[in-house]
């Protein structure tokens, strides 16, 4: 049975226009309701980003939950992977997260998490997806599930984020700029390096509901590069509106992405005989992660692209460290999702214990010149089955001869083209990308 909703991150899509629309979310809420209460707790946990709509898909989410008898713990504003930490530790049957990570205001998600802090089971989804067909019926009233609001739940989640840097060292006397991109990180990163001895200087964190991710973040980090060089900061950190991603800048203004920030936190296990096999990426990882981590004797693998993949890589091979480049982070020895806030700690931590800059960390890895440009599709089009497409492909990868990657891909969550190439020369990559991304947009 093939999934008619759910895509590889959750449900997602512009808001008011199907399945982001508030009689979708109450639907999909009793589905999830039916199935979850068949087992467990009877509990799931919501919560969101700071996007406006946040708001309708919450108390429409709400509605299904509790017509099925579900009782709903409300987390209010909440990092994604702050939703995985606490639903574990409510016991939760389930969380919820309201969120389209990166994208801009007027788009939304709806993703979920088991009990144990993971995605949940593919059974389950089609499960859910049974259930989303057939009629609505409500629980009799002494059935009906109750909502509660957790007050606590940034305070939880905070001391959670802390317990990551040893007790033995303290971010006393670094001076760090902190980009929360308007979103879920808005009222918890800031926190948690202020109360763990750092200057923090902030930017990103005055959220109204429209400007998450708006120029700024991990996907828009140039404001952060000149904050950094401008007040003499030590480094400078950027998550995206939910708080899953971070890239870094080091204190010469340069960004410092997911692919070296695994790299730092593989290496720092390796020095320190805690690393456990090797290391995931995907097929969008940087060759120049695949060749560092083999100077140091890690192994490397690659996954499809998404978290989701690189976690089920990392469990089939037992390993440990993994992440995208696009800045999702997975160490499953601190958590048990891709955790932005915690994986900057893991750099911070591998800094001063080796006492060494974020610059000069990261000097290990050379990365290649890599281009990615992103190419809108009309729904219903195949520009990528083309002819004259796969003929300009061929074309550039004939004339790498070797020396680099083509990589051509589908977004799962937005209607794009992903072209990448890789290679040694910056100038003939740029070229190259740009010749591939104008014969699909042709096709389009």
């Amino acid at each position: 049975m093939s999934r008619k909703y759910f895509g590889t991150d959750g449900v997602r899509g512009r808001v008011g226009e199907f399945p982001i629309t508030p009689e979708f979310a109450m639907k999909l809420g009793w589905a999830a309701g039916r199935v979850l209460s068949q087992r467990g707790t009877r509990k799931v946990l919501i919560g969101k980003d700071t996007r406006i709509s946040g708001y309708l898909l919450e108390t429409a989410l709400e509605a299904g939950l509790i017509a099925a008898g579900i009782n709903v713990r409300l987390l209010g504003p909440m990092p994604t992977p702050a939703v995985a930490y606490l639903t574990r530790t409510f016991r939760a049957e389930a969380g919820i997260v309201i969120s389209a990570s990166h994208n801009p205001y007027y788009d939304n998600g709806i993703k979920f998490f088991s009990a144990d802090g993971t995605k949940l089971p593919d059974e389950v989804e089609l499960a859910i997806e049974y259930e989303l067909e057939q009629p609505m019926v409500c629980e009799p009233s002494e059935k009906l599930g109750k909502a509660q609001r957790i007050d606590d739940a940034a305070g939880r989640y905070i001391e959670f984020c802390k317990s990551h840097l040893p007790n033995h060292l303290s971010l006393s006397g670094m001076t760090i700029v902190v980009d929360c991109a308007h979103g879920a990180t808005y009222h918890i990163a800031p926190a948690v390096f202020k109360e763990l001895g750092a200057e923090v200087i902030l930017i990103g964190a005055s959220p109204d509901g429209l400007n998450i991710n708006d120029h700024c973040g991990a996907t828009h980090t140039e404001l952060l590069q000149k904050t950094v060089v401008e007040r003499k900061a030590d480094l400078g950190i950027a998550y995206d509106g939910d708080g899953d991603r971070v890239m870094m800048v080091d204190h010469t203004g340069r960004v410092i992405d997911g692919d070296e920030i695994v790299y730092i936190i593989a290496r720092a296990a390796k020095e320190q005989n805690k690393l456990q096999g090797g290391v995931v990426g995907t097929l969008m990882s940087n060759l120049g992660l695949e060749l560092a981590l083999k100077e140091l004797e890690i192994p490397f693998a690659r996954s499809a692209v998404g978290d989701r993949y690189v976690m089920e890589l990392l469990r089939e091979n037992n390993w440990r460290i993994g992440g995208e480049n696009s800045g999702h982070v997975l160490n499953l020895d601190h958590t048990c999702t891709g955790d932005g806030i915690i994986a900057s700690l893991q750099v911070l931590t591998a800094m001063i214990e080796a006492g060494m800059t974020l610059a000069e960390f990261s000097q290990g890895m050379h990365k290649l010149p890599q281009v990615l440009v992103n190419v809108k599709f009309e729904k219903g089009t195949a520009p990528l089955e083309k002819q004259h497409v796969k003929q300009v492909i061929a074309d550039v990868e004939a004339k790498l001869n070797g020396s680099g990657r083509v990589l051509i891909r589908k977004s799962g969550t937005e209607p794009l083209i992903r072209v990448m190439v890789e290679g040694e020369d910056a100038t003939e990559v740029k070229q190259y990308a740009e010749q591939i991304a104008a014969a699909v947009k042709i096709a389009s």
